[in-house]
C-alpha cells in the first residue's frame, strides 16, 4: 500500500463516470476503482456518487465496509 499514488479531492472528483471515463470512489482514505461494477454504472450506486468520499454515507448503507474488499485500491485520498 506504500507504493500506492495519492489523489487530492478534486482529481476523485473527475473519476465521477462522467468527466472522465474512470469511476473511482473513496473510503477510509484510500480509493477504489468501480469502474467495473455493473452497480456502478454511469457513477451513481443508489443514492450514492462517484468521485467522492463515501466514508460517511457508508454509515447508512444497508452492506458493510466489506463491499470494497472486491474493488482494488488505486490509491490514497490526501
Amino acid at each position: 500500500m506504500d507504493n500506492i499514488p495519492n489523489y487530492s479531492k478534486s482529481q476523485l472528483a473527475l473519476r465521477n463516470g462522467q468527466d472522465k471515463p474512470e469511476i473511482w470512489v473513496s473510503y477510509k482514505g484510500l480509493i477504489y476503482d468501480v469502474t467495473k461494477s455493473r452497480l456502478w454504472r454511469d457513477g451513481k450506486h443508489y443514492e450514492h456518487w462517484a468521485g467522492q468520499d463515501l466514508t460517511e454515507e457508508l454509515k447508512s448503507a444497508p452492506h458493510s465496509e466489506a463491499a470494497f474488499e472486491r474493488f482494488e485500491v488505486i490509491g490514497k485520498l490526501i
